[in-house]
């Protein structure tokens, strides 16, 4: 008689990273590269961040002073939009009530300590945005990926959007964070569109997110966000009634309050044109028509990016878009540019893309719009070159948002459910 066939066990076969734990105790397993990456990106970040937060006390941290005041005024029922911050920066609360409500904790503790929690904070925006930039490239470096991603989050930190985040204090970031966990999670544990409508109750400009979610055919999640943004604005005007009329009635229709809008930090298309010196200045009409233009070019890329598979394309185009298309956008709101460099970047065996890359964060590395308006001041070199210094972010902002390179059917895009929008393969290859 034949001996029965023997059956092999059922095993559930360990993970290739797991396994590789498992084989090298002595590596210190997981934390060791999670530990070198903390400390790479602070030793990179370091100088810069130690240049912004001592800095003369009168031009350190005032975005986040305005943050504070405008906590404070919550607590003591003074008016929102009437208060300024001391002399010499004399600044108004320039978001929505609800962003004042979110920062009552800042009123709470000592300036020194919200200084060094927020920019915490923000360097650790960094590098969630960084790891959702580069998910392509740091797949090249196995186990010591934490490690180059440290890097790459310290030399973000290095562009000017993101110097002037650590010394202004400002939000950009986190709202930032919001909207790539809600487009780039696979399945949230949250309906999707709710941190994006949380983001636009906190600062207007992210509502553009919630036109891309409903041109991609995520209607449901446009309808989530659109709903979180105007019940926590109602509910915000119960708390506050008499700030929010303020705001909604007076302060939103002023972008003057925020600042020189002809200066060279606002680099949106109405600072470009405001800054062209016509006789009459630009009019409200070729500003619009601007606006239009650009926002139809802007969303057709994003759609058609999104709708390929590379969803991260989609999120950086509309990032853009957000501060093109934005009355005023000072330079810190540039906070999508990891996102570009990384897309550009991809997974790092083009040369040339590299290349490409980093010319993009070197061109943010310079002061460039800065260099313009000294010019300006001495009166010196030709005024085509001049207007282009001074205009030098939202130019490039421009020209990405028409040539920005997407991937089709990106393997590291979530698999998003969207019945109502046609197959990548119908779409033309013109991009």
């Amino acid at each position: 008689m034949l001996p029965p066939p023997t059956v092999p066990a059922l095993h559930r076969v360990p993970s290739t990273a797991a396994a590789d734990l498992k084989r090298s105790p002595r590596s210190g397993g997981r934390w060791l590269p999670i530990l070198l990456g903390i400390g790479a990106g602070l030793l990179v970040a370091a100088w810069i961040v130690y240049i912004h937060l001592t800095a003369t006390p009168s031009q350190r941290l005032v975005d986040l002073a305005v943050y504070r005041d405008g906590g404070r005024s919550v607590l003591l029922g003074r008016a929102i939009y009437s208060h300024v911050t001391p002399p010499p920066q004399l600044l108004p609360f320039t978001y929505p009530p609800f962003a004042a409500l979110l920062a009552v904790p800042l009123a709470w503790l000592p300036m020194g300590l919200d200084g060094y929690l927020w920019t915490a904070g923000e360097l650790a925006c960094t590098a969630v945005i960084s790891w959702f930039a580069f998910r392509r490239l740091l797949p090249r470096f196995g186990r010591w990926a934490p490690v180059a991603l440290g890097v790459l989050a310290g030399a973000m930190q290095w562009m000017l959007p993101f110097g002037d985040e650590i010394k202004f204090g400002q939000v950009d970031e986190l709202l930032v964070v919001l909207v790539l966990l809600d487009c780039l999670t696979a399945r949230p544990r949250w309906p999707r569109g709710l941190l994006i409508g949380l983001a636009t109750a906190i600062k207007l400009t992210p509502g553009v997110f919630i036109v891309y979610l409903w041109l991609t055919g995520r209607r449901r999640a446009a309808g989530v966000a659109a709903a979180t943004t105007v019940g926590v604005t109602l509910l915000t005007a119960a708390i506050l009634p008499r700030d929010s009329a303020a705001f909604w009635l007076h302060a939103v229709l002023q972008p003057e309050r925020t600042g020189l809008n002809s200066g060279e930090a606002n680099q949106s298309l109405r600072g470009i044109l405001l800054r062209l010196s016509w006789p009459h200045g630009p009019t409200v009409v070729v500003w619009l028509l601007a606006v239009a233009v650009v926002a139809l070019l802007g969303f057709r890329r994003a759609v058609r990016a999104s709708r390929a598979g590379d969803e991260l394309a989609g999120v950086a185009l509309v990032g853009l878009l957000a501060v093109l298309l934005s009355p005023v956008a000072w330079i810190h709101h540039l906070a999508w540019l990891p996102l570009v460099i990384g897309i550009i970047a991809a997974d790092g065996r083009d040369r040339r893309r590299i290349m490409a890359a980093f010319a993009v964060w070197l061109c943010f590395f310079a002061k460039l719009p800065w260099w313009g308006a000294h010019m300006l001041a001495r009166h010196g070199g030709p005024a085509v070159e001049i207007f282009l210094l001074r205009n030098a972010y939202g130019l490039i902002a421009l020209g990405l948002v028409l040539f920005l390179p997407w991937r089709r059917r990106d393997p590291l895009a979530p698999p998003y459910p969207l019945s109502n929008v046609p197959r990548a393969e119908s779409l033309s290859t013109a991009d």
